[in-house]
């Protein structure tokens, strides 16, 4: 079976204020230790994969990488060119496999992109945020627009073809014709895709707090769901697919026609099958559709072999199992890092699986596909959920399929706790 898997970078400059990840400022000294305890897991990971192989179905291929973060273009070419030359070594990479790293504008030089391309990373996403200074400056993040604009056009001439810029709205004080300014200015850049995320005041971070004491606006939800629509309908316009609820992708390939006439083009009738449009994100592709990843570094979390996991969170600590661990009694997918596992139950597999399958607002839920994967039918399990989503407007239902109607992507939340 095909496997994705995702790296964790752990490290930043400067952690910022609304940002709940497992990240950590001022511990770049580690990162050569880190890159080390890296290597020494995917290293574990394919032992116990050659031990086991008789056990699983099949020897897992990896379809995706991505090195996630933090930031992990703080990480130097050198240092990626080892760690995928372990993932090399240790697993079989299909044919084109998409290979993601996330770059924060600013931390990045034409040359280091120029390397990273050498090596086989072929996609980048960009953490732009906003186009506004004072939005970027509330945000704390540390670079500017032109910062944005530098690091897209040395990555164009280092020759990815491949972008994302990853946006927030619904910022506190933030205005619809700020928003607009932003998007626009995106597009302007021609980006092969782009995401566009909520600001979640998540507690625990300064963010949180700060709202909790009436020292930071709440973010008005009526202006960041008309945010929301108003950039829905404008990268519609130009070009871009949504095919999940936060993220929109071109797509490259030409409608299938009878002849060269284009008033002949075949107008395919609704079907349960929506291929993603070709410059969606694969890796994420992978978590939406509830298929196997195994998450690697410190604070990682994966899904595979019937089980979710995470691992350790601080980096001391994970490079300390992954370097003086004493037993090798690990079934797969586990390394000495894992400190949490939880065996899938089917209830368990068939919540997520109606979680994440809705979020693709295309793809939908196919019952048939449900029923190849559980073994029932998903009115059988889900019924009285399906039919009063169906009655209150969040759900539509078409040849099959169920998915999210435009209001049910503005109210996600509501259609998602029914399945929890």
């Amino acid at each position: 079976m095909e496997h994705s898997l995702y790296i964790h970078i752990p490290f930043c400059t400067h952690r910022c204020a609304y940002c709940d990840f497992n990240t950590y400022a001022g511990q770049e000294t580690l990162m050569p230790a880190y890159v080390n305890a890296l290597i020494r897991e995917i290293q574990f990971i394919q032992q116990r994969l050659d031990q086991e192989t008789s056990r699983l179905s099949d020897h897992p291929t990896i379809k995706t990488v991505f090195f996630g973060g933090g930031t992990p273009s703080l990480l130097s070419p050198p240092q990626f060119e080892a760690i995928l030359s372990s993932i090399r070594s240790a697993f079989a990479l299909t044919p084109n496999a998409e290979i993601t790293i996330e770059a924060n504008p600013g931390t990045v030089t034409y040359e280091d992109l120029r390397r990273l391309r050498e090596i086989g990373i072929n996609r980048i996403s960009f953490g732009v945020q906003s186009a506004n200074p004072f939005e970027l400056r509330m945000l704390e993040r540390a670079h500017t627009f032109f910062d944005v604009i530098q690091a897209v056009t040395s990555a164009r001439k280092a020759g990815f073809d491949n972008l994302n810029l990853d946006l927030i709205y619904g910022l506190p004080e933030q205005t619809l014709a700020s928003w607009q300014t932003t998007v626009r200015r995106i597009l302007d850049l021609h980006p092969e895709h782009i995401s566009a995320y909520a600001l979640t005041l998540e507690h625990g971070t300064p963010f949180g707090r700060w709202a909790s004491k009436g020292l930071l606006p709440l973010p008005d939800p009526d202006l960041a769901a008309e945010m929301y629509e108003w950039a829905s309908e404008a990268l519609e316009a130009n070009g871009y697919v949504q095919y999940e609820i936060s993220n929109w992708a071109k797509d490259d390939r030409r409608p299938q026609t009878v002849d060269d006439n284009p008033s002949s083009i075949v107008h395919r009738p609704p079907s349960t099958v929506y291929p993603p449009p070709s410059f969606a994100c694969k890796h994420n592709l992978q978590y939406w559709r509830s298929l196997p990843y195994l998450g690697l570094g410190a604070g990682a979390h994966g899904y595979a072999g019937g089980y979710r996991y995470s691992n350790v969170l601080r980096i001391k600590t994970y490079i300390e199992r992954l370097t003086n661990y004493q037993s090798t009694n690990y079934p797969f997918p586990f390394s000495p890092a894992a400190v949490n596992r939880h065996r899938q139950t089917l209830e368990d597999d068939m919540s997520e699986y109606m979680l994440n399958n809705l979020r693709l607002v295309k793809a939908g839920v196919a019952e048939s596909d449900f029923r190849s994967r559980f073994g029932r039918g998903l009115l059988e399990v889900y019924g009285r959920e399906v039919e009063e989503l169906l009655q209150s407007g969040l759900l539509e239902y078409q040849e099959g399929t169920y998915r999210l109607t435009r209001r049910g992507r503005l109210l996600g939340n509501r259609v998602f706790v029914r399945f929890v």
